[in-house]
């Protein structure tokens, strides 16, 4: 397959500018991201059937409708501000300045939806469907906080969203893009307008101080690395639940929890690690639904704790998958209100930023995104997606990330991993068995 051309790059600024806001303060859950990479993921639908010679209109309607959804989702067309202060600190805030997302038009004409779809593994040129790779949150203060790519294949079209993570989590970026698809699809207003109000302990200080020493790290180095996307139905889903929960006499162990024990457990079995090797599943916890009174769903931003759960290598594959995902269940239950206040009060007294230039080691899995998110609900008009992908935005070894499936109930891995750990995963018949072709 060749390459990409850009065919256009431009700016689209709000339809509509809100005067009442100009600056939003980033909580500590937004903040510790300044040196992580931003949200890239993008949906993949067939051509419109449309003929050749009104593509234009196409990419001209995409404009005008972001443009609109601009109009509620302001601070995606802004920048980050950052005020550096007398004791060597800097302060960041969201600008909202309406200058605008990047809009890139591009063009794939040999490449074909199935070129995507059918390899066994992502292939390459799915990263060029992406604007701004490689592009860190904290350099928001000059880039776009949100920037958009276009792609049109030779029977389809692939829509690429950068999101600065430091403005939105999984759970705002899907509900900007889907009311991105909602402003495309309609001349109405949006259904579920974001509410821009950062959840702050009472007694924070809003404009938290950094210090400048934190700032400074090293782009982290990787090996050669392998993208693959395992598919789950939702009977094979079911059953794995179902084991796990009868494993521990208990119905506590949700879907994704037994599905990423099954995970953990083949990648830790195909890297071969020594049985006493601590290894650690990192995942997101959602705090929305955790506060009293909870965070309405439409709270645009950062709502996320990193989640961890640490068990040794050996313990992980001799105590089984019940025992693995009932490790992540306590995790997930145990996280409070009251944990969050204290992640919050203790990070404003000494910023800890999440990278810093590490490279994830062989022990360590990270997951992003969740299989709850409305991802095939996003139709611009002419039919709903046929698959999602992630882009290049902080892949290492040991990334993996979760989307719902095509069917209803159904889950997608896409899993970052050495090529040898993935090879070894491909014939290990036991996690192969809950794996659909």
């Amino acid at each position: 397959m060749a390459g990409i051309s850009i065919i256009s790059t431009t700016t689209v600024v709000p339809a509509s500018q809100n005067e009442s806001t100009q600056r939003i303060e980033l909580t500590p859950w937004e903040l510790q991201l300044l040196l992580l990479s931003s949200i890239q993921q993008g949906l993949l639908f067939l051509k419109p059937s449309t003929p050749p010679q009104e593509n234009s209109s196409i990419i001209d309607h995409l404009k005008t409708s972001l443009s609109r959804t601009l109009g509620s989702f302001y601070p995606l067309a802004g920048r980050l501000g950052a005020t550096v202060n007398d004791d060597n600190t800097t302060s960041f805030f969201i600008n909202c300045n309406g200058a605008g997302a990047q809009f890139v038009h591009a063009a794939a004409h040999d490449v074909t939806v199935a070129d995507v779809l059918e390899p066994a593994y992502v292939p390459g040129i799915v990263l060029s469907f992406f604007p701004l790779h490689g592009v860190r949150n904290s350099a928001g203060v000059s880039e776009p906080l949100l920037a958009v790519q276009v792609t049109e294949l030779v029977d389809g079209i692939f829509i690429g969203c950068t999101v600065n993570h430091m403005v939105a989590d999984g759970t705002s970026f899907w509900h900007f893009f889907n009311s991105w698809s909602e402003a495309s699809r309609s001349s109405n207003n949006i259904s579920l307008p974001p509410i821009f109000k950062p959840w702050f302990v009472d007694d924070t200080h809003y404009s938290i101080q950094i210090p400048q020493s934190a700032l400074v790290s090293a782009i982290p180095t990787t090996p050669p690395l392998q993208e693959k996307v395992f598919h789950f139905t939702k009977e094979k889903i079911a059953t794995l639940k179902a084991r796990a929960n009868a494993e521990m006499g208990t119905d506590q162990i949700s879907s994704s929890q037994a599905l990423l024990a099954h995970l953990w457990r083949s990648v830790i079995r195909n890297r071969g690690l020594a049985e006493d090797q601590e290894t650690r599943y990192n995942f997101p916890i959602g705090i929305r639904p955790r506060l009293r009174p909870p965070l309405p769903q439409q709270y645009f931003g950062v709502a996320v704790q990193p989640g961890t759960v640490t068990m040794k290598a050996g313990e992980l594959l001799e105590l089984g998958l019940g025992h693995a995902a009932w490790q992540v269940n306590k995790t997930v239950a145990a996280y409070t209100e009251e944990g969050a206040t204290k992640f919050l009060e203790s990070w404003v007294k000494n910023p800890k930023l999440l990278g810093g230039g590490k490279t994830m080691i062989n022990d360590s899995l990270y997951m992003s995104n969740s299989p709850q998110f409305h991802v095939y609900g996003a139709d611009f008009g002419w039919g709903k997606p046929v698959a999602v992908r992630s882009g290049g935005g902080n892949k290492l070894d040991g990334k993996t990330t979760f989307f719902p499936g095509s069917e209803e109930g159904s889950i997608d891995i896409q899993v970052c991993l050495s090529p040898e750990t993935v090879e070894a995963m491909m014939e290990d018949a036991e996690f192969m068995e809950a794996v659909t072709i």
